[in-house]
């Protein structure tokens, strides 16, 4: 069967936050999204990622083109409102090129800021949630733990991670920057997951005035904030305390607004005039994006992180080509074993039908000679066996030499030429 590997999607740099935000799913829209793929024709396994800077479909499927165009719809149907306007911002990568990408978003030299830590722990959650809905196979349990091991050779053997940064320390070095210093600032922290936890570890090792700290469930803000030595503030009564608060860090995982225009109104008239310092690290996006019209407020989001990003590439470019010489050599063993996928159960069918003809013609041949001593019977056996392995030479060289497509087709051709079916290869 011919089957590729196929990635389709969109990132940081093909589409807009609004856009990126309007795709991203929930855990349980993953879930679903994953069963629905494998009811699209032509795909044979699937697992969505979705997180802040990607969602992508990364599929082993048969009728490439066609299956591509088929995830592409599965896209337009959940973004109706910008219509063919998202097929400029869709790729699609093929083959070795696929491979390379999961590899590539693996290792964090796809991400935002590269070197990151994130991705490769939400790359193994998304695995696992499309491995417990059975929408994996072999294929793609396979290239995602051998995305998982890349990554781990790309950290262990470069440093490409010394200097990186997650999005939300990226947040607090876009801080530093508009403030002259942080020891007598005050931060708020909405939201005490992950990103907002490591934002706050960013903050505390930047020497930050002080920390306050909200999440919708109050224990684990309580928690966050004995961590790092703030100050936990009850969900709710959060606008009341944003007067205290020089810089305020969005990081929650709410579908629409938490900080609204309004509020940021009345704090900044209570604190007559001081500017405040908003980095909405969201997807979907927490920040109403009308609080940059505020005089005296200036609202960031994940996009413009990409600035301080860029400052950083320069420092890690040589790191980073050689993470990217490490990723196209596990494409290359990863290939090798993706194409004997079709390769080797041709050979060993191929080589098990020439046997059943070698044994057969040589208990007839010995039969006509009549009486053999064994050492002539051992010559015949040997030289029978030696005629198989020269037939067989050049089409196994030839089969494992070529580009995959052209092996699939020199398959096709040598099971028709000899035979060779489904029943014979079992």
């Amino acid at each position: 069967m011919d089957r590729e590997l196929l990635v389709v999607g969109v990132n940081h740099q093909s589409a807009p936050v609004g856009v990126r935000e309007g795709l991203a799913l929930t855990d349980q829209k993953v879930d679903e999204m994953n069963r629905r793929l494998c009811d699209v024709g032509g795909v044979d396994e699937a697992a969505v990622v979705s997180t802040c800077n990607r969602v992508e479909v990364i599929a082993c499927a048969s009728d490439g083109d066609a299956t591509c165009g088929r995830i592409a719809d599965v896209f337009r149907a959940q973004q109706p409102a910008i219509g063919p306007a998202i097929d400029a911002m869709l790729y699609t990568h093929r083959d070795r090129e696929a491979v390379r990408h999961v590899f590539r978003v693996a290792s964090s030299l796809d991400s935002m800021v590269v070197g990151e830590p994130q991705i490769l722990g939400q790359l193994k959650d998304f695995y696992a949630r499309a491995a417990s809905v059975g929408s994996t196979g072999t294929v793609l349990h396979r290239c995602f733990h051998k995305a998982f091991s890349v990554a781990k050779r790309v950290r262990t053997e470069t440093a490409i991670a010394a200097r990186a940064v997650s999005v939300g320390s990226a947040a607090v070095e876009l801080a530093a920057r508009i403030f002259d210093r942080l020891e007598d600032k005050t931060t708020m922290l909405i939201g005490a997951g992950e990103m907002g936890e490591l934002a706050a570890r960013q903050l505390v090792a930047s020497g930050v005035g002080g920390l306050m700290v909200t999440n919708r469930t109050f224990d684990r803000a309580v928690e966050l904030a004995r961590d790092f030595g703030g100050t936990p503030i009850p969900f709710e009564r959060f606008p009341r305390y944003l007067p205290m608060a020089d810089i305020v860090i969005g990081a929650t995982a709410a579908t629409g607004f938490i900080l609204t225009k309004d509020a940021i109104q009345l704090a900044v008239k209570e604190r007559k005039g001081k500017p405040i310092f908003c980095v909405d690290v969201s997807v979907p996006r927490n920040f109403d994006p009308q609080i940059n019209d505020v005089d005296n407020v200036y609202l960031y989001d994940v996009d413009d992180l990409s600035e301080v990003a860029e400052d950083n590439l320069s420092e890690r470019a040589r790191e980073a080509d050689k993470a990217e010489k490490i990723v196209l050599a596990e494409v290359e063993s990863f290939w090798r074993w993706f194409s004997q996928l079709e390769v080797v159960p041709t050979i060993v069918a191929l080589r098990s039908k020439l046997e059943v003809i070698r044994s057969t013609e040589l208990e007839r041949a010995r039969a006509e000679m009549g009486s053999l001593t064994s050492r002539q019977s051992a010559a015949l056996d040997s030289m029978s066996e030696a005629i198989i392995n020269k037939i067989l030479h050049d089409p196994i060289t030839r089969l494992k030499a070529n580009d995959r497509r052209e092996e699939l087709f020199l398959v096709d051709a040598l099971r028709a030429l000899f035979a060779v079916d489904d029943s014979e290869e079992s």
